[in-house]
């Protein structure tokens, strides 16, 4: 079939070039064609190749087998030859004389019209289902490979020739007409051209009726297509020329229409129906005048939607519901975009609600002429399409008017709310009614933000998409879910654009949460929400859950903080966040226990480490972290934290430890930031006591977390032991980086004065290594290989490097010496190191003599060593003042009590535990 499809392609090609290029469209309409034809029949033949080498058909069913005539009964073949058995004799059942099959009864619910199994019988072999293997094919499909089967079934199946031959020509005669009135080639006598092709039409219709029997393809094609030539004369008549009267062109297309709906019903041709509705349809836009006559439009719509709703009372041919329904919504939304003005409401608004109960109707009527056993099915595209394009048409009719809008919302809840308590007492309905009752819980939400100005397109497109969604999972169509999770994207799309175009600031008038931003921003979270929570349910896909998760608590976030920044004075920001950040905690506590969904723990998890760089941040503010009523958002935040990771317990949550150890860091650095705060304004203290205090709370919950964690470690003291170095190992890191930092400062004590090793500075940073000390030795930090003298030799060269920085910070309040670098070129702080290092090494030096520890005698002597090549080298150039005498004298008579004490190393090494 290459060659006809060259043929398609080229007319296509031709007809889509310009005037100058139609030779070269037609060429390449061709090529193209062809080369489809080409690609298609390769993929046939692929497909017939696999299937052949593919393993024989699997064994009929016992109950198949069971349901099967007996062998008796079968026709003899025509051949004479003996037939040979598929299995021994001795297996084959023989049955009695006399005995026959008894017929299987049929079942009603299965039973159906022979015009609905011939419609079936097209649907299939259109989408290529001839079997059950086809139709899992087809059920796996893309939805561009469906689209190529419908084509290319279209193109190939059945009368091929007078198909494309009618779509040529209904194309060619609204060409022909167009061209003869532009060119005014009807002047004289027009009547007699009108009357000349509605001729040739009627004669076409009577040859295609009385083809019906004999020929049922080309009598349908022909059908089809003279009834939309007689459409289109009737229009160009009326409306052109003003051949025809209102009331007669009027009728004359009822007339139309209703043959053609008689015509199909009476024949059960879907196609004929399709085929003249289009016609109908396509008419006015195909023979326009430009003039925008919105009340001629819409009452043929009127018409023809009339005629689609009576076939459908009695067919369920939903190619033909969304025939109408794709032309009226279309058609109008770009006339709408044209010409439509406010003062055109009064005469299209009516026309906008028919076509609207025309499709919730014809929805309804579709899913009721269906067979009992596919009663499960709902139409998603009329169900929740309807009311998706219906909706955003109201409201650009309604422009301006936000209470208009809401009335309107809540007109549509009430009517699904009818249709659902309708529905909800037939037998088989159920999913159809629970539809209904998604979108009136869906326009009833709608309808508050609208009217408190909300961001009307955003708020319907996340709630339909929703819905779409939650259709497409329970009935298991692609579809559908495609089309809502496409209508989340688009929310945040126009909400976005929203914000752009009408600016992000307060509004007048604007209430604190109740404005259309606010609403809009939770709608699309709570819509978000809502696919994630189905998706995880009824199609487990952790990229999806995950995806459409953050999306809504992206969106949830958004909707907080603008009102956070637009409705908090200024200095509460921070106060206003945590707030809010409080709320989101306990609202996904509360919602995590009502409903079986741990990924709502997730949202408790993330908002109780937030905890921590907002107490950073709030702690920066001017007046720390309290002023202005921040200590009442931060008790609340730590009141709901304790209750959050109590309720979470059971069932256990994921990542709740992770929380616990975020909320242990939070408050100590709460505390410790306002303990600063207050120790500058108003005590004004110097700089080693705020830095002493911005620590000291963080040190106290440490110490008390390792020597009595079931009272600091609630509300998970039975499980902190399970997970307690994830606390302890980043609290002492915590610690010694401030430790580090510590080094560095001058540690000022004003108003009291400076006391050596005896300063809040000092006293701090050794407290921090004796108890990291003692932890380390009693097991609590044990080293992942089990050997601790590592992190003990640590922790004592820590200790060694604060005495030095000890000695040059006594140094620099004895002598009033700056506290920078220049320090080290004073003898006096160079002498006063040589002490203290000498001092230090001797005692190494005795005590590893007398602990029998030879690597601790080793690091004195090696430390004694440090200290004489000092001598050597820095301090031999000072020994004409009195502190370079003193340096090497003081390390002398260190090193003759070294050796008095300890001589030599100990003897035992082997039997060193170490330090």
């Amino acid at each position: 079939m290459s060659w006809l499809f060259a043929l398609i392609g080229a007319f296509l090609g031709a007809g889509l070039a310009d005037a100058s290029d139609d030779l070269m469209g037609l060429a390449v309409g061709a090529f193209v064609g062809w080369l489809f034809g080409s690609l298609s029949r390769l993929k046939s033949r692929i497909a017939e190749l696999e299937k052949a080498s593919s393993p024989a058909h699997p064994a009929p069913s016992p109950e198949r087998v069971r349901s099967a005539p007996p062998t008796s009964d079968l026709p003899l073949p025509l051949s004479s030859a003996p037939v040979v058995p598929a299995v021994s004799p001795a297996s084959q059942p023989v049955p009695a004389p006399g005995w026959s099959t008894p017929p299987v009864p049929a079942d009603p619910r299965k039973a159906e019209p022979p015009e609905m199994e011939r419609d079936a019988a097209d649907a299939r072999r259109a989408a290529g289902m001839h079997d059950e293997e086809s139709q899992a094919d087809w059920r796996a499909a893309s939805v561009f490979e469906r689209a190529t089967r419908t084509i290319r079934f279209w193109f190939t199946d059945g009368n091929v020739p007078v198909k494309i031959g009618m779509l040529v020509l209904f194309f060619g005669v609204a060409a022909l007409l167009k061209y003869a009135v532009d060119q005014g080639m009807l002047r004289l006598p027009v009547d007699a051209w009108f009357a000349l092709v509605a001729a040739v039409a009627v004669a076409g219709l009577i040859l295609g009726w009385r083809q019906r029997e004999t020929r049922r393809a080309f009598g349908l094609a022909l059908q089809g297509g003279a009834l939309g030539v007689l459409l289109l004369t009737v229009f160009a008549a009326f409306r052109i020329h003003h051949l025809l009267l209102p009331g007669v062109a009027l009728g004359l297309v009822v007339f139309l229409v209703a043959a053609s709906a008689v015509l199909a019903v009476l024949q059960h041709a879907l196609a004929l129906a399709v085929l003249g509705f289009t016609g109908g349809f396509l008419a006015p836009v195909l023979i326009s005048s430009g003039s925008g006559d919105h009340v001629a439009l819409f009452s043929w719509y009127a018409v023809l939607n009339a005629a689609v709703f009576a076939v459908a009372w009695l067919r369920p041919w939903r190619v033909l519901n969304l025939v109408g329904f794709g032309f009226t919504f279309v058609v109008g939304s770009l006339w709408g975009y044209q010409y439509y003005t406010p003062a055109h409401f009064s005469t299209v608004e009516p026309f906008l609600m028919l076509f609207f109960l025309f499709y919730v109707g014809i929805g309804v009527l579709y899913i009721l002429r269906q067979p009992e056993v596919r009663r499960p099915y709902v139409d998603g595209t009329l169900t929740f399409g309807t009311p998706l394009l219906a909706f955003p048409l109201q409201a650009a009719l309604l422009e301006g008017n936000d209470f208009a809008m809401a009335f309107s919302a809540l007109a549509v809840a009430l009517l699904y709310l009818v249709l659902f308590a309708w529905l909800r007492r037939r037998e088989g309905f159920r999913v159809q009614g629970e539809a209904f009752a998604g979108l009136a819980i869906a326009f009833a939400t709608l309808a508050v933000p609208l009217a408190l100005s909300a961001q009307w397109t955003a708020s319907t497109w996340a709630l339909e998409g929703a819905a779409l969604v939650w259709l497409g999972l329970r009935e298991d169509r692609r579809l559908p879910r495609l089309s809502g999770l496409a209508l989340q994207l688009l929310a945040g799309a126009a909400f976005s654009w929203g914000l752009l175009e009408h600016g992000y600031a307060l509004a007048p008038g604007e209430l604190p949460v109740l404005n259309g931003r606010c609403l809009g921003a939770l709608m699309i979270a709570f819509a978000g929400f809502f696919i994630s929570w189905r998706y995880e349910r009824m199609r487990p896909h952790r990229g999806m859950v995950w995806a459409f998760f953050l999306w809504a608590f992206a969106w949830w976030a958004l909707a907080g903080l603008r009102e956070v920044d637009l409705h908090v004075a200024s200095h509460q920001t921070g106060s206003g966040i945590v707030g809010f950040t409080a709320f989101t905690i306990l609202f996904a506590t509360l919602l995590r226990n009502a409903m079986p969904w741990a990924r709502l723990g997730w949202i408790v998890a993330v908002g109780i480490v937030l905890g921590v760089p907002l107490a950073s941040i709030t702690g920066m503010a001017a007046d720390g972290p309290f002023d202005g009523g921040g200590w009442i958002a931060w008790l609340g935040f730590g009141l709901v934290a304790g209750f959050a990771l109590h309720r979470l317990r059971d069932p256990l949550q994921r990542a709740l430890s992770i929380a616990h150890v975020a909320l242990l860091f939070t408050l100590p650095l709460l505390v410790g930031l306002e303990l600063s705060q207050l120790s500058r304004e108003p005590f004004q203290l110097a700089d080693g006591w705020t830095h002493v205090l911005t620590i000291l709370p963080l040190f106290f919950v440490l110490v008390a977390s390792w020597r009595a964690p079931r009272v600091v470690a609630w509300p998970l003291a039975d499980l902190f032991p399970v997970y307690r170095m994830r606390w302890f190992v980043p609290a002492a890191g915590v610690l010694l980086l401030w430790w580090l930092a510590g080094l560095g400062q001058p540690g000022n004590t004003a108003p009291l004065p400076f006391v050596p090793l005896a300063n809040p500075l000092e006293l701090m940073q050794f407290a921090i290594l004796l108890v990291l000390w003692f932890a380390v030795r009693d097991g609590t930090f044990a080293w992942p290989h089990g050997n601790e003298r590592i992190l003990r030799n640590a922790l004592l060269l820590a200790t060694f490097v604060t005495l030095t920085f000890a000695t040059l910070r006594a140094v620099h309040h004895a002598t009033g010496l700056a506290w920078d670098y220049a320090l080290l070129d004073s003898m006096v702080a160079q002498t006063s190191l040589t002490v203290v290092w000498s001092v230090v090494g001797m005692a190494a030096w005795i005590a590893g003599s007398k602990r029998v520890s030879r690597p601790l005698w080793l690091a004195g002597a090696l430390l004694m060593g440090i200290v004489l090549a000092k001598l050597a080298l820095v301090d031999r150039a000072h020994m004409g003042n009195i502190a370079g005498i003193v340096s090497f004298i003081a390390v002398g008579l260190l090193l003759t009590v070294v050796g008095y004490f300890a001589p030599s190393p100990p003897r035992r090494a082997l039997e060193d535990p170490g330090p």
